[in-house]
């Protein structure tokens, strides 16, 4: 009989997530079940629920999750049943020109199928009651009880770190720690400023200190954020709706500028923050986003003097390299992921803690499955 499980379905932009019984389709070659165990509430698929990132419906929305491998299909490799995995949302075919040349996140299949919210060979992993095709954001729709995923995408961790502490680091945490670790080009006793204390700049904090900054600025509107900030290793802040962070970079550098910064505010005024604050010939790491139609605006003169400027989506991530060591750091007490969770709710309670995402109450909920 077909595996039947819960799971929460978007069917249009600005509407409620329904929850709803879904039939998961028989396993392929290479294909992973998982068993959901934590999922973590991002940004990105409240931007698909507000409208601003357009995907076919319906669609189970849900990209930042871990859980236990149930079954694996006959040619799957690098996993096996009872495996504990995080997964990754950026499967890539391993030969296309991107791939050849180390850069994974922008496979040529990957970008290719990922906007049809559907797997590599085009096909749906799960359906509706009625047989409609469901949709997977970003190859995975983990805000189910069960997700059917490529091997590549299951990547085996250590047993002893928590679910909900597991999920985190499959978008959040390794998009800011691997900005800091991978890309930043933080050299020790380097100036960073992080803009945006949410989850994925509180990564970034926690990768710069983890890389050997010398002095780390947080810069956000709440105080308590700011405060979470200090404790993850920013040796100061700038609350900015009364301060002036270009004012703070330069103080705190003898004019110059910071070394590196790293952006995961997502706003116009963040972004031109970036370039004004980095010094010459420093590092702008934007890891933020907003509508991809929208228009943003910069001084020239902020953009001169040799700057680096580069935006990145997953922090250079190689999952099978990356979510181990993350995991392995969490457990020996380098990486600290339990402040990052502000809720753990029920499926049943996903809307509400959209509702709190989208107000700024919270960090990350975590849907938590039994």
């Amino acid at each position: 009989m077909p595996l039947q499980y819960r799971a929460a379905v978007l069917h249009a932009a600005k509407t409620p997530l329904a929850i709803e019984t879904v039939t998961a389709s028989a396993l392929k070659s290479t294909d992973v079940l998982v068993r959901i165990r934590a999922a973590g509430l991002c940004h990105t698929d409240l931007e698909v629920i507000e409208g601003s990132l357009r995907f076919p419906m319906p669609i189970v929305l849900g990209h930042e999750a871990a859980g236990i491998v149930e079954e694996v299909g006959s040619a799957a490799r690098g996993v096996k049943k009872g495996d504990h995995v995080i997964l990754s949302w950026n499967p890539h075919c391993g030969h296309c020109f991107y791939c050849d040349r180390d850069l994974p996140i922008l496979c040529e299949e990957y970008l290719g199928e990922g906007p049809k919210a559907r797997s590599f060979d085009g096909e749906s992993r799960a359906t509706l009651a009625d047989g409609h095709n469901l949709q997977q954001l970003m190859f995975l729709g983990s805000f189910g009880e069960y997700c059917i995923v490529p091997d590549q995408q299951a990547v085996p961790v250590p047993k002893d770190i928590p679910f909900d502490r597991a999920c985190l680091i499959g978008c959040g945490v390794m998009t800011g720690v691997g900005a800091a670790l991978n890309l930043g080009a933080i050299a020790h006793g380097d100036t960073v400023m992080v803009v945006g204390c949410g989850a994925v700049g509180l990564a970034a904090v926690q990768g710069a200190r983890l890389a050997g900054a010398g002095a780390i600025i947080a810069v956000d509107l709440d105080p308590a954020k700011l405060a979470l900030a200090i404790t993850m290793g920013a040796t100061s802040t700038v609350n900015a709706s009364d301060e002036d962070p270009v004012a703070a970079a330069k103080n705190e550098t003898r004019g110059r500028g910071v070394d590196v910064v790293i952006e995961s505010a997502g706003s116009p005024a963040a972004f031109r923050v970036t370039t004004e604050a980095v010094r010459p010939g420093g590092h702008v790491i934007w890891l933020g986003k907003v509508d991809v139609q929208q228009d943003i605006s910069f001084r020239w003169g902020s953009l001169m003097q040799e700057k680096r400027i580069r935006r990145v989506s997953y922090g250079n991530a190689r999952p099978r390299r990356d979510f181990p060591m993350l995991a392995q750091a969490y457990l020996d007490g380098s990486l600290m992921l339990d402040e990052l969770i502000s809720r753990r709710i029920s499926l049943e309670e996903i809307n509400v803690g959209f509702d709190a995402l989208k107000r700024g109450e919270t960090i990350r909920s975590v849907v938590m499955f039994d």
